[in-house]
């Protein structure tokens, strides 16, 4: 039997000292930075975030820190430390790589009685900087004396409030809604960090065919999920079925996520679900999710804008095709030089092919098929417009595949060789 792993042991000059944890107020309290490098520009956001009043003292800074004090963030004083700058000041944080300097920060801090924080040696500081993150309305703030164990400590608690798997959730209170949240393109990994916690707090999912099946197995056992699936010329659970159950859900008092596949404003139907549930007096939160119009593509290596290449792309729903009742203005897709890529075309694309090269787009133009993006599943599958049709067939392509039209199709071919 392997022994476990011992946790890392505190710095010498920390071992021993046992920090008082506190959260500081600092909302309009006077802050003290010195220093603008990298150190400042990892702890400044969470400064400004917390609304202080910064001052930031530093011959130079990063150009991130700069940017903090060009949008009115902070207030730069462009120079050197002097003894007086602390003056009326709440906290201090010293993060230069002038030891002399850090010293007399540390000694002014200290004759003021300012709690003052110092990236060099913490065994000369008043206060420590814990790793800290936030989950909802919980900030998580770790202190080990060692800043690696600290952040391994923090990153596991924060990693599983969000997914769920810390217990303690289960009895954070839940406001009766509906959520709307977009599953990315398959992969359960690329769901959004605020949907994955929502997806945590459901009484109720009401489940898209296309949306991550992965995060289903995660869900608590008391958790109803409901199948709305929409199968290509099969089965399907009719729109308004579907609104009326995030409705009864959720006035029954449950919160509701609707969990679907990509984002839900892209040919998602999304909208039509918030009005639905607006209009039934009904709270509800919409969580952008990663468009498989994008993020497909860029797993199988083919960006879908380049410079020098595109100066756009087009993002059409084919399941209607050219002929039919299509609202696409495909005159004016087959005019264009940039990428289009298409959603629900695998039935369609012979004739969307044939359409755009009847309206002049080359024959010879590069199309990528790929089946299944982001998962297991997915392959990759190359044309042109005059053979996709026909590729399509012979390779016995199936839904979900999202299909890209243009040059940029092989642009990445050398470091995604087939």
């Amino acid at each position: 039997m392997t022994a476990p792993t011992p946790a890392p042991r505190p710095h010498p000059s920390t071992e021993g000292r046992t920090p008082y944890p506190v959260g500081l107020l600092l909302t309009g309290r006077r802050v003290v930075v010195v220093g603008g490098g990298q150190v400042a520009q990892r702890r400044l956001p969470a400064l400004i975030a917390a609304g202080a009043d910064i001052h930031l003292i530093s011959p130079d800074t990063t150009p991130a820190v700069h940017a903090m004090a060009d949008a009115g963030e902070l207030t730069w004083h462009p120079r050197a430390y002097a003894d007086g700058d602390l003056a009326d000041t709440w906290y201090v944080l010293v993060a230069t790589d002038d030891p002399a300097v850090n010293t007399a920060v540390s000694a002014e801090a200290e004759r003021l009685r300012v709690f003052c924080a110092r990236s060099d040696d913490a065994a000369a500081a008043s206060a420590w900087t814990p790793a800290s993150g936030h989950d909802g309305g919980a900030t998580v703030a770790v202190l080990t004396g060692d800043p690696r164990h600290s952040a391994a400590l923090r990153n596991a608690i924060v990693d599983g409030l969000r997914d769920g798997s810390l217990a303690a959730r289960q009895y954070r209170e839940r406001t009766p809604g509906v959520a709307l949240v977009g599953g990315g393109p398959g992969d359960p990994d690329l769901i959004t960090v605020r949907g994955r916690r929502l997806l945590a707090d459901a009484d109720v999912v009401v489940a898209d065919r296309l949306a991550p099946r992965e995060l289903l197995a995660e869900l608590a056992p008391h958790v109803e999920v409901i199948d709305a699936s929409k199968i290509p010329y099969g089965r399907y659970m009719a729109q308004e079925a579907i609104n009326q159950t995030l409705i009864d859900h959720a006035k029954a008092g449950k919160f509701v996520v609707r969990l679907k596949g990509g984002d839900p404003y892209v040919f998602g139907r999304g909208g039509e679900e918030l009005l639905a549930c607006v209009q039934a007096g009904l709270t509800v939160t919409v969580v952008p999710g990663i468009s498989s119009s994008i993020s497909v593509p860029a797993a199988a290596g083919i960006p879908v804008t380049h410079r020098g290449m595109t100066h756009e792309f087009t993002v059409i729903s084919g399941h209607v095709g050219p002929d039919e009742r299509s609202l696409t203005n495909w005159d004016a897709v087959a005019g264009m030089t940039g990428t289009v890529v298409l959603l629900m075309a695998v039935d369609k694309i012979g004739a969307i092919a044939a359409r755009l090269v009847e309206g002049g787009r080359s024959v010879d133009t590069p199309v990528a098929v790929v089946q299944e993006g982001t998962t297991a599943g997915q392959r990759r599958i190359d044309a042109t417009l005059g053979t996709v049709g026909a590729v399509v067939a012979a390779e016995q392509v199936r839904p979900p595949a999202v299909i890209v039209i243009g040059e940029v199709v092989g642009v990445l071919a050398e470091a995604f060789p087939a």
